[in-house]
């Protein structure tokens, strides 16, 4: 695989990473080891397994790791989604958006390396 910092999901979810490091920032202070440590433990997983993945080499390997990243985006959803309920914050829009956004790029790249695969 060519430089994983070519790839514009990786860029995506770095963008996200920061949103999200900012977001973060206004949380209760008694919440730094529980919901906003998860939260960017999260969120810093989706754009690190991409970066593994494509530096490992191998077709299979790099699937799995997008599978972990695609994980890591749907944990990262639930745990926003809590933190608008528990009024941390207010607005999630742009983040669930940038979320789904990643996930569909991180499906659409799976498809396409099972895809190559599948033509050896």
């Amino acid at each position: 695989m060519s430089d994983y910092k070519e790839l514009v999901v990786w860029q995506m979810s770095m963008e996200l990473a920061e949103h999200v490091y900012l977001l973060t920032r206004s949380f209760p202070k008694e919440e730094l080891y529980g919901l906003t440590s998860q939260i960017r433990r999260s969120v810093v997983s989706i754009p690190s397994n991409i970066a593994e993945g494509s530096s490992r080499g191998g077709r299979k390997d790099f699937i799995q790791f997008l599978m972990i990243a695609r994980g890591s985006a749907a944990e990262l959803e639930t745990q926003i989604m809590l933190a608008l309920k528990i009024d941390y914050v207010s607005d999630i829009d742009k983040i669930i958006n940038q979320i789904t956004s990643i996930r569909q790029m991180i499906n659409a790249l799976i498809r396409s390396l099972r895809n190559i695969e599948g033509r050896k």
